[in-house]
Parts: structure tokens; sequence; C-alpha cells
């Protein structure tokens, strides 16, 4: 007679997957329901995830953190304004390693399903199966999440994200760079490790822009993203497909209810201008397995004043971010001035801050 399930996780993204070995951890007999392909339409998964260190040690604790050259450290960040304000970071000022590893979505993918692979309390299913909690990891097109009737807020911006991957011809550096222009967000993610010299693009374009972008040939896009990056890495070479996605900040009005519970972008979505949507949803695995691990023992997986407790921990820390990183797309998409003067003499004077900006790169950094 098969094991009866304590938790079925629908969705076998990153963060269900880790979710359900952070849960099996915890003695827990876990079901986890496959999932149809990449977002964005492209053939395989193009995309790269920033992880901070907090998202490291969980995903090193649970044995599924890749290896380099798929987990490049990024040593610095430089972010440039659209009228001569600058922001740099460094990890040697913070006593750290790297401010954030740029992960392979597809190498990170396949560790955690090597590491599920030897957990004999996760059992992958085709469809649902009965258990007394189910765990919403669907993405931010839940249909099990309209089935509870959960409402799920959404302001879309002007923007599409697109994402590549280009080849440089100027080695990255272990530097992440990012320029905000005319309302548009570009990052260049470094890859490939130590003396890499290929990035993952993600450029948060407004429309008509972004559809032009997504659809014109290899040279037009490799121009028009040499001339956005200013040449920093010099000539670029696009590697393969352009994914494209539409950017909204949204968030449900309830993280739980009887006998089910949201995580990651199921709960919340916010702006990738700070990569930090991954992070957010790989503290809400944690913070559930943490939850669950202190549980008194006569309280089952589903008992509400768990799950509260959970969604209390949590909300308040991605409502923060959400607000955090919808401030700044407003901000940055104020063409007239005197914004531009205003938000890059804030910009520099938040790079000479000294104690302010260790605790922002700190927080960020998961370390808060």
């Amino acid at each position: 007679m098969p094991q009866a399930l304590d938790v079925c996780i629908r969705g076998a993204g990153v963060v269900g997957r880790t979710l359900a070995l952070a849960l099996a951890r915890e003695r827990l007999h876990v079901g986890l329901v496959r999932q149809p392909g990449p977002v964005g339409g492209a053939a395989s998964d193009i995309r790269a995830y920033a992880l901070n260190a907090a998202s490291k040690d969980l995903l090193e604790t649970l044995r599924a953190w890749p290896d380099e050259p798929h987990a490049t450290a990024v040593r610095a960040m430089h972010v440039h304004g659209d009228d001569g304000g600058e922001v740099r970071f460094d990890a040697r000022s913070q006593g750290a390693t790297a401010l954030a590893w740029i992960v392979d979505v597809q190498a990170l993918q396949e560790r955690l399903g090597d590491a599920l692979r030897y957990q004999p309390l996760v059992q992958w299913l085709d469809a649902p199966q009965p258990a007394t909690l189910t765990a919403i990891c669907e993405g931010r097109a839940s249909a099990t999440r309209d089935e509870y009737g959960v409402a799920y807020s959404v302001t879309p911006y002007p923007q599409r994200a697109i994402a590549a991957r280009v080849r440089c011809e100027v080695p990255h550096g272990q530097v992440a760079r990012q320029w905000f222009a005319g309302g548009d967000i570009l990052a260049m993610l470094p890859l490939g490790g130590e003396g890499g010299n290929s990035v993952a693009v993600v450029w948060s374009l407004q429309e008509p822009k972004a559809g032009e972008a997504a659809s014109e040939d290899a040279a037009a896009f490799e121009a028009r993203l040499e001339a956005a990056s200013h040449f920093a890495l010099g000539r670029l070479k696009l590697e393969g497909e352009r994914a494209s996605w539409p950017l909204q900040l949204a968030t449900a009005d309830r993280w739980c209810g009887p006998g089910w519970v949201l995580a990651g972008d199921a709960a919340h979505t916010v702006h990738p201008l700070a990569g930090q949507g991954l992070n957010l949803g790989l503290a809400d695995a944690r913070e559930l397995a943490r939850v669950m691990q202190t549980r008194e023992p006569w309280r089952s997986a589903a008992d509400m004043k768990l799950l509260r407790r959970y969604e209390r921990a949590r909300k308040a820390d991605v409502l923060a971010m959400g607000a955090a990183t919808d401030g700044l797309q407003q901000l940055f998409a104020q063409q007239a001035e005197p914004w531009a003067s205003v938000r890059n003499w804030g910009m520099s004077g938040f790079d000479r801050s000294g104690p302010m900006k260790d605790w922002v790169v700190r927080r960020a950094m998961g370390r808060l």
C-alpha cells in the first residue's frame, strides 16, 4: 500500500523542488507534481538567476548547489543612471567572497533533480494526489490558486523582459552591470565562472521597443545591446534564442487556507531590477520548512496556526521588496526634469553614504 502523503507540491520549478527537499529533511512524505517547460516561449530555459548568500546556504544544505561555471560569483556590481549617476558595490568591502552568484536555471534544475533522486521521501507525480497539505508552487499563472478562490492583485508594468545569452569581446571580470535609461533597465550578469566572457542579459524594455528587440534579427539586436551597454564589454554576439515575458507587481490576498499554502511566484512577483525574485521564493521554502520543523507534536502539517506563522514571517519581507523595486521602477520611468537630475544626484549620494549603503548590500545578500 503506498505511503500517504503529508504534502503534495503542485509545481516542480526551482521553488517546488527546493521545498520538496526541505520538507523531506523534516521527515515529511512529499509528492511533487511535474510541471511543463520554460517561460517566455524558448525551447530551453535560457534565464539565469542572481542568488544571494542565504539562497546559496539553503541549496548547499540540500546538496543542490551547481558547480562552477554554472554558478558564477559576482565580485562587484556597477549600476549606471541615465544622467551620470553611478553606484558601485564591492564584495571585498563587505568582507565577503561574492555579492551574489549568477546561476543557470537549467543547471540548477538538474542539480535539484539529482538531489531528489536520492531522497526516498519524495515521489514524482504526474497528477495531484490527496495529501494533508497542498503547497502551490505553480508560478504566477497558477490554476490551483484560482481554484481555491485566492485573489491575485496584479499591477502590470508597461515593460516586457527580454532574456538572452551573449558572448562578449571583453571578459566580464565577475562584475554585474546595470543601466537605467529612458525608462528601460538593462542588466548584464556574468556567466562561465572566473575569466568567463559571456553574460546573461535581462532587459526590461518599454513597448513598442520590447517587441522590436524580441523579434529583430541577431545583428540588429546585438547592435542595440552594444549601444545600450556603452560597449562596456566590447562587441557582443548573441548565443541562441531570446525569451520574453510581461512584467508585473503582484501579491495574493491570502497565502494559506484550510489544507493549502502558497509559495514563490504563486504568492508574489516583483520587478526583476533587483534580481530578488527567486531569492524571495527560496526564502518562502526555507521558512515553510522551518515552521514544520518547529511545530508542536500535536499539530498536523495543515494546521492553520502553523500556516499563518509562515504567512506572517514572509509577507512583510515580500511587501517591502515589492515596494522598493516598484519605487525604483517608477522613479526611473519619469523622464521629465527635474527627475533625472534628482535621481542621479541621489545615486551618487547613496554611493558615498557609508553605513546606509553597507546595510542595503547586506540585506540584498541575505545577511540581515
